[in-house]
């Protein structure tokens, strides 16, 4: 059985903070069964962009302020680091705040600008490659941010280990996968397992819902949750937020390979009770493609209305031209007037509205696809 705690978190008071994550760590053993002296721990929160903590992009900084201090008590050595999707990482960490706390408690800022293999390509047979910060520390500690992710589903504790892989590694990633989702989620499960982190810690306190993980509407959860393996503490994080797996890619591609942790039925919660955290309402993010088990030929023809594309709000996009410095298959262009998506060649990474500074990249989805959603009362 894999042991997943749950905890309250009225609110992000650095002594309320201090004392959920006491709670939250005790049925595990505390810090010290997962941290020695002398150690370099590598915490691991999401960054993905310069936001605010009130945007729900990125983990709180007081939950990275409680973590660095327990590490340090610990008697090791405390690294914070991620690559993000916009922007270094030093000006992502001072925008969001995370700076303040690593600069207040003496820590360290790991950048992730030089990439090692790390060997094997796993069942996904992609070819890996992550941070040298990632490969030389000691301890890593998962800190994400609970949130909806367009492509994916959800970005929780098996996605925020994608913050390993350096800079524009990323969108090769994306574009050997293709539009085959269940084979991205695959080597993000192959990621997870090569980097394993020794602790995940969730943010559930200021979750996102709808369009994330960079574009969505912040929520208050008021939770957080803890495991030593970001499977089971993701199958945890559905059940809080009353969803099925396959609402996320990572859970449903875990439970297909039977991995530890993938089934609650393997999980032990513990703590608050999962009832008194779950949200009355949770808005998921869209659909975006049908799973009817067609034959190819029929998927290639009807792959407009059965799949999701990105659409760009004119009013609020700055042609900034992020979106298509990012686009893995080069499938969108910026003129003098607008952003222009060839549907032809997009494969429906959504990493245009995950890194849009300006939230103007929505989902359209096919009709057939909208169809699928009502009939299932996903909508």
């Amino acid at each position: 059985m894999k042991t997943v705690s749950l905890q309250a978190l009225p609110n992000y008071d650095p002594a309320t903070v201090a004392a959920s994550i006491d709670a939250l760590l005790s049925p595990l053993g505390g810090i010290q069964t997962f941290i020695s002296p002398g150690q370099k721990v590598l915490i691991k929160p999401n960054m993905l962009a310069g936001k605010a903590p009130e945007k729900a992009v990125t983990t709180h900084p007081s939950i990275v302020r409680e973590v660095i201090r327990r590490v340090q008590s610990a008697g090791a050595v405390a690294v914070v680091g991620d690559s993000p999707g916009i922007g270094s990482c030093r000006q992502v960490a001072q925008k969001c705040g995370i700076l303040q706390v690593i600069e207040e408690t003496g820590a360290k800022l790991a950048r992730f600008t030089e990439s090692v293999p790390i060997g094997g390509s796993g069942e996904s047979g992609h070819r890996l490659e992550v941070a040298q910060e990632v490969i030389s520390a000691d301890v890593i500690v998962n800190l994400p941010k609970l949130k909806t992710h367009q492509m994916v589903g959800m970005t929780g504790a098996v996605k925020n280990m994608f913050g390993a892989v350096v800079g524009m590694r990323k969108p090769h990633l994306h574009l050997q996968a293709g539009s085959d989702k269940a084979r991205f989620a695959c080597m993000l499960l192959d990621l997870c397992e090569k980097i394993m982190p020794a602790l995940t810690i969730v943010d559930a306190g200021l979750a996102m819902e709808g369009n994330g993980p960079g574009s969505g509407n912040p929520v208050w959860i008021g939770a957080l949750l803890a495991g030593d393996d970001p499977v089971a503490v993701d199958a945890a994080a559905l059940e809080l937020l009353g969803l099925p797996p396959h609402r996320c890619w990572t859970q449903q591609v875990a439970l297909e390979r039977e991995m530890r942790g993938s089934s609650l039925a393997h999980i032990r919660l513990v703590g608050t009770p999962v009832t008194d955290l779950r949200p009355a309402r949770f808005l998921p993010a869209k659909s975006t493609d049908v799973n009817f088990g067609l034959p190819s030929l029929f998927k290639k023809r009807l792959r407009r209305s059965l799949s999701a594309f990105p659409k760009i709000d004119p009013h609020l996009c700055g042609n900034c031209g992020q979106c298509v410095k990012h686009c893995p298959p080069q499938a969108m262009t910026l003129d003098s007037k607008r952003v222009r998506i060839d549907l032809d060649n997009c494969i429906s990474c959504f990493c245009c509205q995950e890194l849009c500074p300006e939230g103007a990249i929505e989902t359209q989805q096919g009709i057939l696809l909208r169809l699928a959603d009502f009939i299932h009362g996903r909508v």
